[in-house]
């Protein structure tokens, strides 16, 4: 089969790989049917996650049809239409009982050595996401094995609904989503979302449906932040040309900040000059620019929610503003298969539109070069979707 693999920092090709087989009773084999690109990823093309290997198969959101199922599988049958996940979840361990899925203590039996802590718990595994994450083979594929097939994998029953309809509920949604639940939004809410990209745009759909009132969103791409204001009517925020967002929100909001902000950045934002050289000498681990504006823009008493993904520590973390204000963090990974069911219903009624901000659609055979646009932002490049078995998408 064809499959995109990587082969270091900004190095990732589409090759002639052994097909997938059955390797457990409760394992799914897939028929790719659509795949994307997610920001996540753009951290391993970038080489910012450790222990990747050379040929490694990328790509954690990802649908089809199943073709073979194991003995044990009795959730999901051969032909059946499948969203699947971006975390693998055994669904009885002690997290897994708790829906606190992405913390699952199972699937993931490699981080602990590899980090030389045999006491860790890992956190659930993860497709196409280093060895870190358990070395799970990706589904940027024509074909991909599925872990698990009793719990992850989501039927799509709704034949009216397109692939790139419900595609996203593998990651960005459910992300965007939790994020903005986490944030406690509701009817009357304000909210600050700092990061425009698939993940930020998915949660401002996500508080705009849960009747979030004002929503400042934090970006420096003005193609980003002119998609998001038309199409969920954001009050765009360009840190480029506004030296302090976080005060203008302020400015905003009667001197009080809004209820909530939500981080869709994480460790890659673009940080100071200082955090630039720290990051480059492996002095910290990650930016905090954007998670300082979160806690500067919000109301005491507020919430501070990160779905974006953080590494080791951070410089200059103001905790001490934080506790003044007496605010509360919620972060992590995302329990996507707690939210899937729910998210798909809401789609197929009309109240979600995730697929309005697909921007690219290419065949899987032009996936590096679906990654350069995602990366440098060229073409206006919102999101990428892949047609594993399409040569002319």
């Amino acid at each position: 089969m064809l499959a995109l693999t990587y082969h270091g920092a900004k190095d990732v090709r589409v090759e002639t790989v052994p097909d997938p087989i059955l390797a457990a009773d409760d394992d799914i084999l897939l028929r790719v049917t659509a795949t994307a690109i997610c920001g996540s990823d753009l951290h391993i093309y970038r080489g910012k996650i450790p222990d990747m290997k050379d040929g490694d198969i990328l790509g954690h959101e990802f649908m089809g049809v199943v073709e073979d199922v194991g003995r044990g599988v009795t959730a999901v049958r051969r032909g059946d239409r499948v969203v699947v996940p971006f975390t693998i979840s055994c669904g009885d361990c002690f997290f897994c009982g708790r829906q606190l899925f992405a913390a699952c203590e199972t699937t993931n039996t490699g981080r602990g050595a590899i980090l030389n802590k045999k006491d860790l718990r890992p956190g659930a595994g993860l497709f196409g996401y280093s060895h870190l994450y358990g070395g799970y083979a990706g589904g940027q594929a024509q074909y991909v094995r599925v872990p698990k097939g009793n719990v992850g994998p989501l039927v799509i029953p709704h034949t009216h609904l397109s692939d790139e309809q419900v595609l996203f509920l593998s990651d960005i949604l459910p992300t965007g989503y939790q994020a903005a639940l986490n944030a406690e939004i509701g009817r009357g809410s304000s909210v600050a979302i700092f990061g425009a990209g698939p993940v930020g745009l998915m949660a401002a759909a996500s508080a705009r449906m849960l009747g979030a009132e004002k929503i400042f969103m934090i970006d420096h791409h003005a193609y980003r932040l002119a998609f998001a204001q038309q199409t969920y009517g954001v009050l765009p925020i360009n840190f480029d040309e506004v030296d302090d967002p976080a005060q203008l929100i302020i400015e905003q909001t009667d001197h009080r900040g809004v209820d909530a902000s939500i981080d869709a950045v994480g460790f890659e934002a673009k940080g100071s000059t200082l955090e630039t050289v720290m990051s480059t000498l492996r002095l910290e681990g990650s930016s905090g620019t954007s998670l300082r504006w979160a806690i500067a823009a919000t109301r005491r008493g507020g919430i501070v929610s990160v779905p974006g993904v953080y590494a080791g520590f951070i410089h200059g973390f103001l905790f001490g503003d934080a506790f003044e204000k007496g605010l509360s963090f919620k972060s992590g990974q995302t329990h996507a298969q707690r939210f899937m069911p729910e998210l798909l219903e809401r789609i197929a009624l009309g109240e979600l539109n995730p697929d309005v901000i697909i921007s690219h659609r290419l065949p899987l055979t032009e996936a590096a070069r679906g990654y350069e646009l995602f990366n440098k932002k060229e073409e206006e490049c919102r999101k990428v979707v892949l047609s594993p078995f399409d040569a002319t998408a």
